[in-house]
């Protein structure tokens, strides 16, 4: 079937001066079969079944709308956690920031050397995964990404990595648009940490590629902001082998528009699978999507979706949640939960959870609510000395508890719980 006129458009003048990266002959090969896929599938428009709680225009357009600079007094975050700093400005490796790569049980590279490598084990990753995420839902901004990135890194988890590996994504330039690809393969029995913060750019695009081998653990913890005007569409694709284990939470404050999509492919037995977020949004011109797709190939698989936001003056949040358990993914656990909090009346919450079973002995169960802050318990509070901005602001926090004790690491989630807190005071 042809595509609709708009996409046709909108495809053609996004790709009118697009030029492949060279590298490698499979690197090669790679970008150019997402860019084919790209042309095939259409950019994405508000007309598309997935888009339709947000409008993809400025992620489509061909140029990048500008975002203002954000400064902040704040200490880094993680700063008193023992790890590896890789920094990029707009989008460009800073080697000088970055801290030595060498760390024990695991092998970091650059993608830009990676994808000039005749042989690497790469290829075996990039565009793979994101090729099988683009079923039954297509994500035409994934195989975008994979066609044009130039950088990012490359990691390989040979044994339990000595220390988690941060990504610092900066942003100097208000005109930035940044495209990033991220590789990491978890060995047998292998365990590794990815911590990502900032903002990255006025625009920016990044996919993330997950092989967990059998036994293998892979935790990701990410922190999105702080800039107000910028935006991001953010795609991460795992595929979980036997007994292996995936966990991921992202915290988002502030931009105009943000969109996370995660595809998570079980296909070994006894595999674990969590993924969760929260957001804190204020005004009318702040828009977070998260859009998850989860599928059971496998026996005894268990996956978590958590998702909380919290949002007022006019902010939307979007959550699209999908569990499919296929045929013989017997035993399958899977939980999906998505709530929000609204604290006032110009608030949207959109929802759109979903269950597609084929297997006839699994314990699945989704649910989605919005709410205001409980009258009682802020009575309760109040009632015993706790100012009004004080109450709602613990209110809020205990709202949020569930999603961040998806994190593993009770370092990693203090740290975000204080930042909620020290945000929530700021905005009373």
């Amino acid at each position: 079937m042809a595509l609709a006129k708009l996409k046709q458009d909108t495809t053609a003048a996004r790709l009118a001066d697009v030029t492949l990266p060279t590298g490698a002959a499979w690197a090669n090969a790679a970008r150019a079969d997402a860019l084919a896929r790209v042309r095939a599938m259409g950019l994405p428009t508000r007309r598309d079944e997935y888009w339709k709680f947000t409008d993809p225009t400025s992620l489509t357009a061909v140029d990048a709308p500008a975002a203002a600079l954000f400064d902040t007094d704040e200490a880094p975050l993680f700063d008193a956690v023992d790890r590896v700093k890789i920094v990029f400005v707009d989008g460009i490796l800073d080697a000088a920031a970055s801290d030595d790569l060498t760390v024990e049980g695991v092998v970091i590279e650059r993608l830009a050397d990676v994808m000039a490598a005749d042989i690497h084990w790469a290829r075996d990753i990039y565009g793979v995964l994101e090729t099988c995420g683009q079923k039954p839902v297509e994500r035409a901004l994934a195989a975008l990404n994979t066609a044009m990135a130039t950088d990012g890194v490359v990691i390989h988890a040979t044994a339990k990595a000595a220390k988690p590996i941060n990504l610092i994504y900066l942003h100097s330039d208000p005109a930035s648009d940044v495209v990033l690809h991220n590789l990491v393969k978890v060995d047998a029995g292998a365990e590794v940490t990815l911590l990502e913060t900032g903002p990255a750019a006025a625009r920016f695009s990044k996919c993330l590629e997950v092989d967990v081998a059998e036994g293998g653990a892979f935790h990701h913890v990410r922190v999105q902001g702080r800039d107000h005007e910028r935006r991001a569409v953010t795609h991460c694709f795992a595929r979980i082998s036997a007994q292996s284990t995936f966990k991921s939470f992202t915290l988002t404050f502030n931009g105009v528009l943000t969109r996370n999509e995660c595809v998570i492919d079980i296909v070994g037995d006894d595999a674990t699978a969590h993924v969760a977020g929260a957001c804190v949004g204020d005004g009318h011109d702040f828009h977070h999507d998260d859009t998850v797709f989860v599928t059971h190939d496998a026996l005894r698989g268990e996956s978590r979706q958590v998702f909380k936001k919290v949002l007022r003056n006019g902010a939307v949040g979007v959550f699209q949640g999908k569990i499919l358990v296929k045929q013989g993914a017997q035993k399958t656990d899977g939980y999906q939960i998505s709530q929000s909090l609204l604290l006032d009346d110009d608030s949207q919450f959109l929802a759109k959870p979903e269950l597609e079973i084929y297997a006839d002995d699994v314990a699945c169960s989704h649910g989605s609510t919005t709410g205001a802050i409980d009258e009682t318990a802020l009575y309760y509070l109040r009632s015993r000395g706790v100012p009004a901005d004080q109450a709602r602001n613990l209110l809020t926090l205990a709202f949020l508890a569930e999603s961040l004790e998806e994190i593993a690491d009770p370092a990693l989630a203090n740290d975000l719980r204080d930042r909620l807190e020290s945000w929530l005071a700021r905005h009373r």
